[in-house]
């Protein structure tokens, strides 16, 4: 892929990006990492070249599959909880991998991604993506987020892009002592973004804004 094409032009130049991280920053989003990562990543080769001029507006578009590309404060404000509430992250479980944005976001920030999308045609598109943009710090895997992927955990954070109506007992176990589980929870008209911490006790619960994000479901296709 060329620098051409990564960089942009017009509405997808890096100056209407910096655009964006300026609201970004203005909505509360302070960490210099994550602004960072949001500014590094091309945010118009995650949607249909259809919607590339709409890429940095802070808003959420379709990629298909009755799926949507995230808001990008949304992007911004989960990764910031994650990366905050713990030190250092050594691994990362996302569950949605959808088209891959939210996934190089993490890749910048953390040590390996580990990434489990339900819809194939999406995680081999994702796939195909994050490897011409040459990302080597991602694994992907076609399979259901409610099992989490256990073979490579735990996982010092874990990230949901898709809304359940309660936190899956598979994540809970996956995640490791000290870590961080950030994600949206609720039903198709009322979610709340969460940030769960593992302890030595138990878990710790911290509910944030109200999102609206698609609903989480369980099976592959």
């Amino acid at each position: 892929m060329s620098a051409h094409s990564v960089d942009g032009i017009g509405m997808t130049s890096r100056r209407t990006r910096q655009r964006l991280i300026d609201r970004l920053r203005e909505k509360g989003i302070d960490h210099p990492r994550v602004l960072q990562a949001m500014a590094d990543t091309p945010r118009h080769l995650f949607v249909d070249e259809a919607l590339a001029s709409r890429a940095y507006e802070d808003a959420a578009l379709p990629i298909g599959y009755q799926q949507t590309i995230s808001q990008p404060y949304v992007v911004a404000r989960m990764t910031q909880s994650l990366i905050t509430t713990v030190k250092k992250h050594t691994r990362v479980l996302e569950i949605g991998t959808g088209c891959g944005y939210q996934t190089m976001v993490l890749s910048r920030l953390v040590n390996l991604v580990y990434s489990v999308e339900r819809i194939g045609p999406l995680q081999v598109r994702a796939r195909d993506l994050l490897y011409d943009l040459k990302v080597r710090n991602v694994y992907l895997r076609h399979g259901d987020g409610f099992d989490g992927w256990p073979e490579n955990g735990p996982y010092t954070g874990i990230l949901l892009t898709a809304a359940p109506s309660q936190v899956p007992d598979a994540l809970y176990e996956q995640l490791a002592v000290g870590g961080a589980m950030v994600l949206p929870e609720g039903d198709r008209h009322a979610q709340r973004l969460i940030t769960i911490t593992r302890t030595a006790d138990g878990y710790e619960r911290f509910e944030g804004a109200w999102v609206n994000f698609v609903p989480m479901v369980s099976g592959k296709i």
